[in-house]
């Protein structure tokens, strides 16, 4: 891990770059109204972590009622329950006996579930759990629409079920219906109608599930460009949005339901960037490229700066496009930039530099970067 970029109370130009900055104010805004709207709602909060990859932000959204947390790998789940983590889960399929065996020590200091698709991944999770004198939750997935993992919805999800509640050392807890695809489609309208197959597999799923004689403690499914929709649907009860937190600019692209840009939360999340060279009157060269944020979903964004676009990355350097109109750059200025999606962009820093007011209020190591098994 390198040291942090920054000193507690140092001010933003004395922060070296590239670094990745979090607008606290920002941050805990968007907690406060996911916060608000599941209460409202009536649904619970289990946030993934596989964006900030933080205990500490964690602990923050936990604090406002989040029932948990969500993860995609086995190293997520130690760097959670290491940083006081009592709820987590693997959202996710977990297919060999060493890393059954790593989730299973886990559950010795909290509650731990994950999700099956398949008998042989009940079995072998049963037996490691049974090795260890520990329980372990178990979810079906089903296939919503996503094309990646999950079993059929209706009966054979139902049979995968009853296979979980009849393993020793295994809990039944209900059903993953993540739809990721139909997070960033354009519109509102497309992005209801691929969640409404959803909502339609789940109750499917739920009136097999009952044949069995089997309740859903969770459903669990929705992502920040959904949530809503599956709030409204009466069947989801947990809500397993990410980027919220943060907001990238693949979110920030997609249109709300009455038109117009998503705006539904804040960027907080930030690349802090200072001007190397400016070659040019239209042209400045920035440290920050493809090792400080990801750019599979387009370059990131110049905030609050008019007229400035970055129009080339290479691995240390991002090229700006000034048009005549725009204020002009001068050598060791920062910018902030908002990276096209959060997830990788937060993976490639090992630390987050709270910002609050112009000064650096906290330093946060991201505890789970790289945790890749």
């Amino acid at each position: 891990m390198n040291p942090p970029p920054a000193e507690i109370g140092a001010l933003i130009a004395e922060v070296e770059t590239p670094a990745l900055i979090v607008d606290l104010a920002a941050l805990d805004r968007n907690i406060v109204k996911m916060a608000g709207f599941a209460k409202t709602a009536g649904v619970r909060v289990r946030p993934h972590a596989k964006t900030h990859k933080s205990p500490a932000i964690a602990l923050r959204q936990i604090a406002h009622g989040a029932v948990g947390q969500c993860v995609q790998k086995v190293g997520e789940a130690e760097a959670l329950v290491r940083g006081g983590i009592r709820d987590v889960l693997v959202s996710n399929q977990v297919v060999g006996e060493r890393k059954l065996r790593r989730l299973a020590a886990l559950a010795r200091d909290a509650t731990i579930a994950l999700c099956f698709d398949a008998p042989e991944q009940v079995d072998a999770a049963s037996r490691v759990a049974r090795d260890f004198g520990v329980e372990l939750g178990g979810l079906v997935e089903i296939e919503v629409g996503m094309e990646r993992c999950g079993v059929a919805p209706g009966r054979p999800a139902a049979a995968l079920a009853r296979r979980i509640a009849d393993a020793p050392n295994l809990k039944f807890r209900g059903l993953q219906a993540y739809h990721g695809r139909a997070q960033h489609l354009p519109s509102y309208q497309e992005r209801a109608q691929a969640i409404a197959y959803a909502i339609d597999a789940v109750r499917e799923t739920v009136a097999a599930l009952a044949a069995e004689n089997l309740d859903c403690e969770i459903i669990g499914g929705a992502g920040t460009g959904t949530f809503a929709i599956e709030a409204a649907s009466g069947v989801y009860n947990e809500l397993q949005v990410g980027s919220y937190v943060f907001m990238d600019t693949e979110y920030a692209s997609i249109t709300a339901r009455e038109g117009g840009r998503y705006r539904e939360f804040e960027h907080s999340l930030f690349v802090l960037a200072s001007i190397i060279s400016v070659p040019a009157a239209d042209r400045a060269i920035v440290d920050a490229g493809l090792k400080s944020y990801s750019a599979e979903r387009g370059p990131p964004w110049v905030h609050g700066r008019p007229g400035i676009e970055v129009t080339g990355v290479s691995d240390e350097h991002g090229r700006l496009k000034l048009t005549d109109d725009a204020q002009p750059l001068s050598m060791g200025e920062k910018v902030w930039l908002i990276p096209g999606h959060c997830d990788p962009t937060v993976n490639l820093h090992d630390w987050y530099v709270g910002i609050r007011d112009g000064r650096v209020e906290a330093l946060w190591p991201i505890s789970a970067r790289g945790a890749s098994i």
